[in-house]
């Protein structure tokens, strides 16, 4: 018989998700793994472990859902993703076409473009001082480059944020937070199933690209739908809560704003930052594919494994002082954006989708500060910032 640390904290309740960061020292205090009594699963929340299970595919599995569903026990809600939940040698299959798709010269290529919309963006709101971050700024510009990058059908682009709630709820248990996104999203649902169809695609964009693919026997049409639907997943609401996140940050650590305005050259470790502090994936599932001792705990094989990213990206072990944003930090490590084979396929696209609405706060606002408290949106993935009351002054 083995003693495993256990705790009764519910990290899909309403109280844990209100304000996960106030648990993560006691998850982290536990040791390396603990068991989860509300879901009979392990979890790990110490950096070195989370990462390293996030680099061990072959022993912590992504395909049996990344989700506290098992796929192999259970029918997924819908069919998995070809990409998120897949490991090798399918993994690799679509993994790798996709990167030819989603290419950095693409994006490259389109930064002009999307600075000028930022910039036109940014130069509107400074106009009027007071904005909500969220909607203003973190949703406002990812629908104004992202639905044209994927080649998205005019009307209705407005549901990708109501289906992508929905999709990072699934990952967690059937509870009241997951049945009243599904509720909402499912005239959302429905328009993401017709804009992923070929027929609805715009010529030119990554999403014919994919069906361009299967022409050349790269992929089937029936994996090219699903494809598609990958980007619409987690192409969206990630970076709107990104974006969110950064603007929080400065408004919190105003000398960090301070700081960057003298030198625009820390922007890019600012955005490093922004994914490190403010844990926008909040935790991922794997699940064990044999047996593991880790540091003399032995996690059985077919065991749900819940990953806190956040906490690990906060671990006082990996990082000096992790609850305060500093732009100058080494921020290498960070799994933001996950870690290892399944590291996200379009972090690229938020990072650059970033740095255009850095840039144009840089070229246009002076002073940012909290006008209000900023208000969440419960999400059994993600750390959703709902509203972010903020005034902002000419530069």
């Amino acid at each position: 018989m083995q003693t495993i640390p256990t705790t009764h904290i519910d990290p899909f309740g309403d109280v844990f998700l209100t304000n996960p960061f106030a648990f993560h020292d006691e998850l982290r205090d536990l040791g390396p793994v603990f068991w989860i009594e509300a879901y009979q699963c392990y979890g790990m929340a110490r950096h070195e472990t989370v990462q390293s299970a996030l680099k061990d595919w072959e022993t912590y599995v992504s395909a049996r859902g990344v989700g506290l569903s098992d796929f192999s026990k259970e029918t997924p809600w819908r069919p998995p993703s070809l990409l998120l939940e897949a490991d090798p040698p399918l993994h690799d299959r679509t993994r790798g076409m996709m990167n030819r798709i989603a290419s950095l010269n693409g994006v490259k290529a389109l930064q002009g473009e999307w600075q000028a919309k930022a910039d036109m963006l940014i130069a509107d709101l400074i106009q009027r001082t007071d904005i909500d971050a969220v909607t203003d700024i973190a949703e406002a510009f990812p629908l104004m480059v992202f639905p044209d990058l994927i080649g998205l059908m005019d009307e209705g682009r407005e549901n990708l944020i109501p289906y992508a709630v929905a999709v990072f709820n699934a990952f967690g248990p059937r509870n009241a937070i997951f049945e009243r996104a599904n509720e909402e999203a499912q005239s959302a649902t429905l328009w993401v199933a017709e804009a992923c169809k070929r027929p609805n695609l715009k010529p030119g964009g990554w999403g014919m690209a994919v069906y361009e693919a299967a022409d050349r026997g790269e992929c089937s049409p029936e994996e090219a739908e699903r494809l598609v639907r990958s980007f619409l997943s987690a192409g969206v609401d990630t970076t709107v809560n990104g974006i969110a996140n950064m603007l929080l940050a400065f408004a919190e650590f105003p000398d960090e704003w301070t700081k960057l305005r003298a030198n625009p050259a820390l922007s890019k470790k600012a955005i490093e930052e922004t994914m490190r502090w403010g844990g926008v994936a909040q935790t991922f599932f794997r699940t064990t594919s044999r047996a593991v001792d880790v540091e003399g705990v032995t996690i059985p094989e077919g065991e749900k494994v819940l990953l806190f990213l956040a906490a690990a990206n906060r671990d006082p072990l990996k990082w000096l002082e992790p609850n305060r944003f500093n732009i100058d930090r080494m921020t290498s490590g960070h799994v933001g954006f996950g870690f290892g084979i399944h590291q996200c396929l379009g972090q690229m696209v938020a990072r650059y989708e970033a740095q255009c609405v850095l840039d144009a706060l840089l070229k246009h606002v002076g002073h940012i500060s909290k006008r209000g408290k900023p208000t969440y949106r419960l999400n059994n993935t993600l750390r959703a910032l709902e509203s972010l009351p903020l005034q902002i002054s000419p530069a």
